[in-house]
């Protein structure tokens, strides 16, 4: 995968989690330790994109 793909696939990645934080936050039944994880790891999807991006320039 060039870089470029797979900095597209982190920023797909980085929106889905974003959208699954939204979904779970609406949800009847909200999970702070769900939510939780996900901004964990959107975060850490977030530091990998800023990687790409900076090293790229």
């Amino acid at each position: 995968m060039t870089t470029e793909g797979h900095v597209a696939a982190l920023e797909r990645r980085h929106q889905e989690l974003d959208r699954q934080i939204q979904a779970e936050i609406k949800s009847t039944r909200y999970d702070e330790l769900a939510i939780s994880a996900l901004k964990r790891k959107k975060l850490e999807v977030k530091d990998e994109l800023y990687k790409y991006t900076t090293g790229s320039q």
